[in-house]
């Protein structure tokens, strides 16, 4: 049973950072994509970022460019995403997703992590 288990939510004040932290398992993800969407109250889910399980492709949202990063543990069965410089326009529940790679829907999909940033 693949699983995609989010961590690393809370609360920051603007300017600051957390990491996201997403646990999979239940299958190999070769040839897999791994992606960290978010959705705000009121808003439409929306892409974040997302990266190859080699560690290539790495795809970021114009919204997030420069401030957020994208990267795989290596060793270990988990995608990470460093936020920095943060918004509250970031505040959102932050969920992590995998699809194949030749596929364009993501297939697996996360519980969530809430992300709050004050001003």
């Amino acid at each position: 049973q693949v699983q995609l288990v989010e961590s690393g939510g809370g609360s920051v004040q603007a300017g600051g950072s957390l990491r996201l932290s997403c646990a999979a398992s239940g299958r190999s993800f070769n040839n897999y994509a791994m992606g960290w969407f978010r959705q705000a109250p009121g808003k439409e889910r929306e892409f974040v970022a997302a990266i190859l399980w080699s560690g290539d492709s790495i795809r970021y949202a114009d919204s997030v460019k420069g401030r957020f990063t994208i990267f795989r543990d290596g060793a270990g069965n988990i995608v990470y995403l460093q936020m920095n410089s943060l918004k509250p326009e970031d505040t959102a529940i932050y969920s992590c997703a995998a699809r194949y790679m030749l596929q364009s829907t993501y297939e697996y999909w996360g519980q969530g992590t809430q992300v709050t940033v004050s001003s």
